[in-house]
């Protein structure tokens, strides 16, 4: 799979969610976690939208800025649930702690989406690393992937 690609419109930025979602495998150790990171507009909350999809979440999905994060059950065997964390407004990555995060990211049935990843420090140790630019001269975005950590 080819680790840049250019997206036109928030369909295409969706497909690729899915065609990633589709390939991620559980972790050895911890949840499988994916960084997301780029400027607000830049679509890491419609990548997010068709990344939910694909495990069957259809209900409005919105960044969870104000709640920090927010849980989704699925039914696939290899993964319970997906967190989707936007820490935007996290001064530190201590905060996150009474929100059981060391929890959620130790468990290797969990998948994690983290927006802002950079505000929280070494919290977490990535799968993957999704970065999004908005390319106005082009009326796009870049989607730039890479493998943080093997499995």
């Amino acid at each position: 799979m080819n680790n840049l690609f250019l997206s036109r419109s928030d369909r295409e930025t969706r497909k690729v969610a899915k065609e990633i979602a589709s390939a991620i495998k559980p972790q050895k150790e911890g949840a499988f976690v994916i960084y997301l990171s780029g400027d607000l507009g830049s679509g890491k909350t419609t990548f997010v939208k068709g990344f939910l999809s694909t495990f069957g979440i259809k209900n409005r999905i919105v960044s969870p800025t104000f709640n920090i994060f927010k849980r989704y059950s699925i039914k696939k065997i290899k993964f319970k649930n997906i967190y989707h964390f936007d820490c935007y407004r996290i001064k530190n990555g201590k905060e996150l702690d009474i929100l059981g995060f060391k929890e959620i990211i130790n468990n290797p049935l969990n998948i994690v989406l983290i927006e802002w990843p950079e505000n929280i420090g070494r919290r977490a140790r990535p799968s993957l690393r999704i970065s999004f630019k908005y390319l106005p001269e082009k009326d796009s975005r870049s989607i730039r992937f890479s493998r943080a950590r093997l499995s």
